[in-house]
């Protein structure tokens, strides 16, 4: 496609899912949203042309047919930059008020670890639970950022908080450690207890 290197190539999407299977219009809103299509009216939206759009976009769309809906993907190329800009923006908005839900929710999970080691509650048990909490940070950061296809800014702020979060989990750890792991004996051993690392 000959185009200014400025211009990106777009695909609108439109579907339709009246006569069709009921859940099928679920699904088409589930995938749309997971691919952070940018919805222009009802059902039709849009998103970048890329190989990771692409795909997907078909089989949905194959599968749209084949359920009885109807639905066609067009491709386009906006000749206002100043309407492409603002469409960037609105997918950044988007992008950005789903980093700052991470953003939100982070505080709670650094304070109830803070609270755990003040009680004197870091245990293993903690640990565990808590490293399952921060893989749902990460997982829920990593979908995010597959459909982030502009960088949103507040994407620097998530990645950054979640670090530091699992920095928290680090030092809470140790401090797991610490008070459940048998002490290391001095090379003189105490008589009547076992050598370190015979326990």
């Amino acid at each position: 496609m000959t185009h200014h290197s400025d211009q990106l190539d777009w695909l609108l999407i439109s579907v339709s899912t009246a006569g069709a299977a009921p859940n099928l219009r679920m699904q088409v809103w589930r995938k749309l949203r997971s691919l952070g299509a940018l919805y222009l009216q009802q059902s039709v939206c849009l998103l970048p042309e890329r190989e990771q759009t692409l795909r997907p976009v078909r089989r949905l769309l194959d599968r749209v047919h084949q359920q009885g809906g109807a639905g066609r993907m067009l491709h386009l190329t906006l000749t206002d930059p100043a309407e492409q800009r603002q469409i960037i923006a609105e997918f950044n908005a988007a992008r950005d008020a789903e980093y700052a839900e991470v953003l939100e929710r982070l505080p709670a999970f650094r304070e109830e670890l803070a609270r755990e080691r003040a009680r004197g509650r870091a245990t293993y048990a903690e640990v565990e639970e808590s490293e399952a909490d921060l893989e749902r940070f990460r997982s829920w950061l990593a979908k995010i950022a597959t459909r982030d296809y502009f960088a949103a800014p507040a994407g620097v702020a998530a990645r950054a908080a979640v670090e530091d979060a699992a920095a928290d989990l680090a030092a809470f750890e140790q401090a797991a450690l610490a008070a459940e792991a048998p002490p290391i004996e001095p090379r003189a051993a105490v008589p009547g207890r076992p050598q370190g690392g015979q326990a």
